[in-house]
């Protein structure tokens, strides 16, 4: 069976497999403060085009989210999130188990948050006499591609930091998809944009060709984050394992070429669908497709095609989620596109 049910459920590229293979045998200092380590965040410096970032780098996304909203939020602050968006929904309550609240706001149908409704929350909230007695808001978190594939814009995430900047709130953006984003023609965001825009975001490498990895680029130097990924058990003792994959992903476009291959061979499905009669809720620029099938389509893939059921519709019908990831093949695409003509 093909499995398109998610885009993290093989090994990593080959070049990270051969690089973990050549530095199996040598010696790194610990925690992160080893040569290569330090190379790969120079490398992504220089990617995101701020030679004063600060990078860490973490194990996965989850513990991302928990450990950078922890040590960016004040006690008395919670991080405003779309309803749908991965914070809120589907990490178990781990921000909330750090002690901050997630805010939901409303997203539209691809997941991502508009600079209007972000204002027109702050606004409202600020707008209450007893807003001294909430959880203040205290950063605004994105993801890029959202949940739902929603790709943002510059010119989007430019408002959203204007209004940040009004009323004194860090912006984060959760890339664990963002090789796949980067590589679509549908956005113009980049990293030096991502760079200049937000006060901290991460490239995710799980999802998008590495092992195991997140990259977390702050804007300016933290002094306490070390200390505050050790208290949230986020800082890998073999640290040198996550950084070598950064360092092997940020030479010759290894990164973008792997969100290229997914991405390419998404909007490929989509087109193929697309000629097929399927409509898709919502529609997606990135490696996540959800095209709705009917019960007699997906009876066609059962079997042959993994996929995810994403919202399950009274007709018997379905939305479903079809992952590609960077190792997937134009030759998988045809095979989806090949079962459901049978």
């Amino acid at each position: 069976m093909i499995d398109f049910s998610c885009d993290y459920n093989c090994g990593c590229a080959p070049e990270i497999l051969a690089a973990l293979t050549a530095a199996n045998e040598s010696q790194h200092a610990t925690y992160g403060l080893d040569a290569i380590s330090a190379r790969a965040k120079e490398k992504i410096r220089a990617a995101v085009g701020n030679p004063d970032a600060d990078v860490f780098f973490l194990v996965g996304g989850t513990q991302t989210n928990a450990t950078v909203l922890s040590s960016i939020l004040r006690p008395w602050e919670g991080v405003v999130s779309a309803a749908s968006g991965h914070i809120a929904v589907h990490e178990s309550g781990a921000v909330e188990a750090t002690g901050h609240k997630v805010l939901p706001v409303e997203a539209d149908a691809c997941g991502r948050i508009e600079p209007e409704t972000l204002r027109a929350y702050l606004r409202g909230f600020y707008a209450d006499d007893t807003y001294p007695h909430m959880v203040q808001p205290g950063a605004v978190y994105l993801s890029h591609p959202t949940e739902y594939g929603g790709l943002y814009s510059a010119a989007a995430l430019r408002e959203i930091r204007a209004t940040c900047d009004e009323y004194g709130l860090s912006l984060f953006v959760d890339g664990a998809r963002l090789a796949y984003a980067l590589a679509s023609p549908e956005t113009d965001v980049t990293l030096p944009l991502l760079g200049k825009v937000c006060d901290v975001f991460y490239i995710g490498g799980t999802k998008c060709g590495a092992l195991l990895g997140e990259a977390v680029v702050f804007r300016r130097s933290q002094k306490h984050f070390f200390t505050a990924h050790k208290q949230r058990g986020a800082l890998l003792a073999k640290g040198f394992l996550l950084g070598l994959q950064f360092d092997t992903l940020f030479s010759d476009d290894l990164y973008l070429r792997l969100g290229r291959q997914g991405t390419e061979c998404a909007l490929a499905l989509r087109e193929g669908l697309r000629a097929m009669g399927v409509a898709f809720r919502p529609e997606s620029g990135s490696n996540q497709q959800f095209p709705v099938l009917s019960s007699e389509q997906l009876q066609k893939l059962d079997g042959k095609i993994g996929y995810e059921i994403w919202q399950r519709l009274a007709d018997g019908s379905a939305v479903i989620r079809l992952c590609a990831s960077w190792r997937t093949t134009r030759e998988d695409v045809d095979a989806v596109l090949g079962a459901l003509r049978v």
